[in-house]
């Protein structure tokens, strides 16, 4: 490794050695003076345990304490309650001097005394020396050079805190092909659900969606459903889409298979027609002559009917000449003998009187009751 460097900075390696020796000595020193300040913190401010303050004990509190310490002595408070913190985790005879006081102070963090102890003698494997990141690593801390992936992932979630940092960084990734294709199908569809929160968005984003088959041929037949329901809200959409399917054969044999459905659609046709006659005869200069004709063919249509009830009897009847017919048969014949002769009672006062409707009478035998 000597040969293979030649300068770090602007030294040379041998000096940089120089340098680090000197250095570490005054390490070691500095971490002697930070645990005499935190000694001498312990011996002002004893650790103990919280509990209310007995009515004997100092006014001071031990933040009090410790503030006036700093002050006097010039450092900050917090440098003065890391230092009693540490000493108060460090015995002085458990104290390796060739592990810095930074370092003791991060392992003061392993809560098993036997356990923190031998640790600060034992560098990780591979390791000559404890490092700051190495001490951190082993207490679960986010170190300050990230290696492996969890470390890197973890950086960037504390440098991601900013919403807006979040999502910059999130823009950037996405824009990335390799770093899409690793993540999951559920983080993908939570990140989809999250993005298309926005109206406008989700407007623009489904119609592109919904043009993609493969997509579409992996939606349920219920989310199909439940698709088209909202999408054809609006009246006007919902009858454009209907006319379209109902051209659709098989989609209309399905539809009209539906009792609701087909008495919907006869409902509608007749209220159609009602309606647009109604406009007809409100509107249309000749309303008034296509009601007359309208009726003149009621009118021939009874005529019609008369004449046609009078020549099949006169067919029919020449024919009973000899012929004795069964009780049954009689039965019959003089049952529809009751209707029809309601029935021309019942057309004898419409033309007399105007009056159209039917009695409960008349209409049970109408109906054959």
């Amino acid at each position: 490794m000597t040969q293979e460097i030649e300068k770090i900075g602007a030294v040379g390696f041998d000096r940089y050695t120089e340098i680090v020796t000197e250095l570490r000595k005054l390490v070691e020193t500095i971490g002697q003076a930070q645990f005499a300040v935190g000694d001498y913190a312990l011996e002002i401010e004893p650790m103990r345990a919280f509990r209310q303050p007995e009515p004997s004990e100092e006014m001071f509190t031990v933040r009090d304490s410790l503030l006036r310490l700093a002050e006097d002595i010039g450092l900050s408070y917090s440098v003065v309650k890391n230092c009693r913190w540490a000493a108060s985790k460090w015995p002085k005879d458990r104290r390796f001097g060739e592990v810095s006081f930074t370092i003791h102070r991060i392992l003061g963090r392993i809560e098993d005394e036997e356990e923190r102890f031998a640790v600060v003698r034992t560098p990780p494997e591979g390791k000559a020396r404890w490092s700051v990141d190495d001490a951190k690593r082993r207490v679960g801390w986010r170190v300050d050079n990230p290696v492996t992936p969890e470390e890197k992932v973890s950086a960037i979630h504390e440098l991601a805190r900013d919403e807006a940092v979040a999502a910059t960084v999130t823009s950037d990734f996405l824009r990335r092909p390799s770093v899409v294709s690793q993540v999951t199908p559920q983080d993908r569809i939570r990140a989809a659900e999250e993005l298309v929160r926005d109206d406008q968005v989700a407007a623009a984003v489904v119609p592109d969606v919904l043009r993609r088959p493969s997509v579409v041929s992996q939606v349920t037949p219920e989310q199909r459903t439940r698709v088209v329901e909202e999408l054809t809200r609006d009246d006007q959409v919902a009858a454009k889409v209907t006319a379209g399917l109902l051209r659709r054969p098989d989609v209309a044999f399905r539809a009209m298979s539906d009792d609701r459905a087909r008495h919907e659609v006869n409902h509608a046709q007749v209220e159609r027609g009602r309606q647009a006659r109604e406009d007809f005869e409100r509107t249309s200069p000749i309303a008034p002559a296509v009601k007359r004709i309208d009726r003149t063919v009621e009118f021939l249509d009874l005529v019609t009917a008369c004449h046609a009830f009078v020549a099949a009897c006169g067919r029919a009847v020449p024919g009973l000449r000899d012929r004795q017919l069964s009780d049954d048969e009689k039965a019959i014949i003089h049952e529809n003998i009751a209707r029809s002769r309601a029935t021309l009672d019942w057309v004898e006062t419409a033309v007399d009187t105007g009056k159209v409707d039917v009695d409960g009478e008349l209409a049970r035998l109408l109906q054959g009751e």
